[in-house]
């Protein structure tokens, strides 16, 4: 029988080098370890997350998000990136035409960069690369 897939896969400590995480990290697993609150092994669990899993959140919906019923005096705790409103606003909404769409300005797959080799350099007429 093979047990390769019984594994458990999960994150025992973070991959980055940041030294200020590890020691978020160094601390929450004294607090998870010694304190039987759940609150220091979410926080504890989450600080291993990748960046994806650890999304941004903006201060307005913060704000928004605590605004909610039953969170009168209550403490938010963000793992993640808090960002302020001036930036969220400056970020553009329309990143562009699709790749591979006609004015998409994508840049052909270049296999080799020899001499023979078409280049990322456009269209010419003369040639078949349109897109």
């Amino acid at each position: 029988m093979t047990y390769f897939s019984d594994r458990k896969v999960h994150r025992k400590e973070p991959k980055s080098q940041d030294i200020y995480l590890r020691l978020l990290v160094k601390l929450y697993r004294f607090l998870a370890r010694r304190t039987n609150a759940p609150f220091n092994k979410v926080v504890l669990r989450r600080l291993f997350m990748s960046r994806t899993n650890r999304p941004p959140i903006s201060i307005s919906r913060l704000i928004r998000k605590m605004k909610l019923p039953g969170r009168e005096n209550r403490i938010a705790v963000v793992v993640g990136t808090v960002t302020d409103d001036v930036r969220i606003q400056e970020v553009p909404k329309h990143f562009g035409k699709a790749p591979g769409t006609p004015h998409s300005h994508t840049k052909p797959y270049v296999r080799s960069k020899g001499r023979k080799f078409e280049r990322a350099r456009g269209r010419r007429p003369s040639c078949a690369y349109k897109n």
